[in-house]
């Protein structure tokens, strides 16, 4: 497994893909995508900011997954967030998520914090019970139910 920084001359069509994919995923359509382009200046200016946070993620030669990583602030203090853990249909259940894991953990201990959070979609049942596997706990629902904020501990 190899985790390659996102280039976006080089990998604008993979990214889109893989993110409108995790919509599919986790909330059964990509409504809530918005435009290509949005997401695109988001991703630029992120990836300025946090540049090893921003990666693909390749097996023998082929993009696989995705994640998308930063810190921000959240109740006085800072934690990291996980935007994006993204693994193709084909490589999921197979064990790769905690190597994705292990290279988001690995980020925000260089970027000292001792907790992170994500959000999650309540009916991405597969994705929840991961979350719960490494570790993570429920910390409340979000925007009129649609999400599902999670946080870990380092």
């Amino acid at each position: 497994m190899e985790f390659e920084r996102i280039d976006l001359e080089k990998h604008q069509e993979q990214v889109i893909q893989f993110r409108k994919d995790s919509f599919k995923v986790g909330f059964g359509n990509i409504a809530g995508f918005g435009e290509e382009e949005t997401y695109l200046s988001w991703l630029e200016q992120k990836m300025s900011l946090f540049p090893e946070g921003f990666v693909l993620v390749k097996n023998d030669g082929e993009y696989v997954g995705q994640l998308e990583l930063t810190i921000r602030e959240y109740e006085g203090r800072n934690i990291g967030y996980i935007n994006l853990y993204y693994l193709t249909p084909e490589m999921r259940g197979q064990g790769i998520g905690k190597e994705l894991h292990r290279y988001a953990i690995q980020f925000f201990q260089k970027n000292n914090v001792t907790a992170f959070h994500l959000r999650v979609s309540p009916t991405n049942i597969a994705a929840i019970n991961f979350y719960h596997k490494l570790g993570m706990e429920e910390v409340g629902v979000e925007l009129d139910g649609k999400v599902i904020r999670m946080r870990g501990h380092l």
